[in-house]
């Protein structure tokens, strides 16, 4: 939910009691369902660029998702429509569309804890990913305040490669607890067919429509890669995917499976 406190009064006032200069903003729906993503994604968003423009704030940087290339998902249709308002804007702006985190490719580890297999979808070979650190990505943002090729651009990012697919991190994800890797298959065909099911439930049904959209959702992230896409070759490219930072995803199991840190995923767990 968007805080009441959140006007663009409230936050033009904000920025200039603060004598603010640039924003990032990093905000984003929680679930991804139609509703939140147009007030989150899209309309608080666009209270924070108003209030920036008329307290003659100079930078805005906004973090959205490397997914908006291939939109099939309201949240994606709501990130391009803020993202054009953002560009057109008197303001200098860099788009960031960062690839998947590391906390969004972690949410098996209690799974093989309690003695279960990894699930992937298909062969676990269907998509791939350059994953990036929370700090790492951070670095980047702050980055695009100082570094004026970093700017009034629309910037592709991952963190250090090689790109991985779901099973080489079910791979790296064992060797971090010292586990025996054990998988189980799921089908797409069973996603699409809950998918179906629920959209037609959900013509009835507000709170199934909404379900219908995460499965969609779930199916749209089993299927399609947070790689740089190739339109004219029709593909996802790895190798034209930049990389950015030092952390690693296999250097964070590691440090998941010794507790050294843990992380906060909330309704961004799938599994």
């Amino acid at each position: 939910m968007v805080s009441s406190a959140l006007t663009q009064a409230s936050l033009s006032a904000l920025m200039t009691d603060h004598a603010c200069d640039a924003v990032i903003s990093c905000v984003a729906s929680r679930s991804g369902a139609p509703a939140d993503a147009w007030a989150i994604d899209r309309d608080l968003n666009r209270a924070l660029l108003r209030a920036a423009t008329g307290a003659g704030v100079k930078q805005f940087v906004l973090l959205s998702a490397i997914c908006v290339q291939k939109p099939k998902l309201a949240f994606q249709h709501a990130k391009l429509a803020f993202e054009a308002e953002l560009q057109a804007a008197p303001i200098t702006w860099s788009i960031v569309h960062s690839t998947a985190y590391f906390k969004s490719l972690s949410g098996q580890l209690n799974r093989l804890r309690a003695g279960k297999p990894f699930l992937l979808f298909g062969d676990g070979e269907l998509t791939a990913c350059k994953p990036i650190s929370n700090d790492d990505l951070a670095r980047y943002l702050v980055l695009c305040l100082t570094d004026p090729a970093l700017q009034n651009r629309i910037l592709q990012i991952g963190g250090p490669g090689p790109a991985i697919t779901p099973r080489a991190q079910g791979e790296m994800l064992f060797h971090a607890m010292g586990l025996t890797p054990r998988y189980k298959h799921v089908p797409v065909a069973m996603m699409s067919a809950i998918v179906a099911g629920l959209s037609f439930l959900g013509k009835v049904s507000p709170r199934l429509r909404d379900k219908a959209e995460l499965a969609r959702i779930g199916r749209y992230y089993a299927t399609e890669s947070m790689l740089v896409w190739d339109d004219a070759n029709g593909r996802y490219d790895a190798d034209a995917t930049p990389e950015f930072g030092t952390e690693t995803l296999a250097d964070h199991y590691k440090r998941l499976a010794t507790e050294d840190i843990a992380d906060d995923r909330g309704e961004h767990a799938v599994f």
